[in-house]
């Protein structure tokens, strides 16, 4: 596979599933602008992929500008607040909404012009099992990606025509600096030691008794990116573990 010529934008790449993600689909040929609030890590990684950066504050979704010039974009941004609905402050309820779903909204509006007048565009949105499920205390993430479950299927129908394909990814936990930030809210919520959140909380549906590491992630990303997914649209791809069963 070869992604040569293709112009990749990945939000919160600067760490995580987002840096797995750029260094994926640069090992592949695209050029990639790694787009995070992280100036530091942001551009080092940029300068490592020959790449660009990009930095990109997506709690202020309405200030993206109206065109964008890129095949591939990967939503992938986000944040977790870990607190009973009658305790979440609302201001963070709204900043997580504007992140996590308004933000791809506006991104994919910007992009999908030029998608369509080149006749090929690649939307992905990196969502979670917490698209597909529920679970206590996490009213603001599980709303936003549930609605990116539902934003993904329209532009798949809009833009199929098009040559553009749009799909969901849905990990499990990944072994990141977002889910390692849950362990102590997760711990105070629960009423447990932090040193039995992983077994007792994040792995206790698995039937596969680890986290996803965010290569797993970045593979299946560059696979959909491939022209052997070019029928694969409107989907939501769970890497997880068995969680969701």
């Amino acid at each position: 596979m070869t992604l040569a010529g293709k112009r990749a934008l990945v939000t919160g790449g600067a760490s995580g599933i987002g840096r797995a993600c750029a260094e994926e689909l640069a090992s592949h040929g695209a050029h990639v602008t790694v787009a995070d609030v992280d100036s530091v890590a942001g551009s080092e990684l940029a300068t490592k992929l020959n790449g660009e950066f990009w930095e990109l504050d997506l709690s202020r979704p309405l200030e993206i500008a109206d065109r964008l010039d890129f095949d591939i974009l990967v939503n992938n941004a986000g944040i977790q607040t870990v607190s009973p609905i009658q305790d979440f402050d609302p201001k963070k309820f709204q900043f997580m909404i504007d992140l996590m779903l308004v933000a791809p909204f506006m991104l994919t509006r910007a992009c999908l012009p030029g998608m369509y007048e080149k006749g090929w565009g690649r939307v992905i949105h990196i969502s979670s099992v917490h698209g597909l499920r529920s679970s206590p205390y996490k009213s603001a993430y599980i709303t936003a990606k549930h609605g990116i479950e539902g934003l993904s299927k329209v532009i798949a129908q809009e833009g199929g025509p098009h040559g553009v394909t749009s799909n969901c990814i849905n990990p499990g936990y990944v072994r990141t600096p977002l889910v390692e930030k849950q362990i102590a809210d997760q711990a105070r919520t629960h009423g447990i030691a932090e040193s039995e959140v992983i077994d007792k909380i994040m792995l206790s549906k698995n039937y596969i008794k680890r986290l996803v590491e965010p290569a797993e992630v970045a593979k299946l990303v560059s696979h959909l990116c491939s022209d052997d997914a070019a029928m694969i649209t409107g989907s939501s791809q769970v890497i997880d573990g068995g969680w969701s069963l």
